[in-house]
């Protein structure tokens, strides 16, 4: 199992959301955040507002997925938030040791 962290612009999250559905990954945790990266100083509109580049409002999206399922989420994710402007964010993908699903009590793949 991995956990794929994808930092996104906020207006790509139903994009994201859609694309990561069409593939079967149905389960994922979007937390509202902020930061920067490369863009640092240039200014950016965030629903109609000018932003001075210090920190950028982001979306984190994190989905745990099995294995084999890693390179079509990661390309999924890619082309449904790419812009290709500064600032489209970064994918991280860790090892997840295990997963228990609370209410059930199942383990690993069968709790994801």
């Amino acid at each position: 199992m991995q956990m794929i962290e994808a930092v996104i612009k906020p207006q790509k999250i139903d994009a994201v959301k859609t694309a990561l559905a069409a593939i079967g990954i149905l389960g994922m945790t979007a937390v509202e955040c902020k930061g920067f990266g490369r863009q640092l100083g240039h200014t950016e509109r965030y629903r109609g507002a000018k932003l001075d580049v210090g920190f950028v409002p982001k979306i984190l999206l994190k989905v745990c997925v099995a294995s084999d399922q890693v390179e079509a989420a990661v390309k999924a994710i890619v082309e449904s938030a790419r812009s290709g402007a500064v600032g489209d964010g970064k994918i991280f993908v860790t090892p997840v040791a295990k997963v228990v699903r609370i209410r059930t009590g199942e383990e690993n793949e069968q709790a994801l």
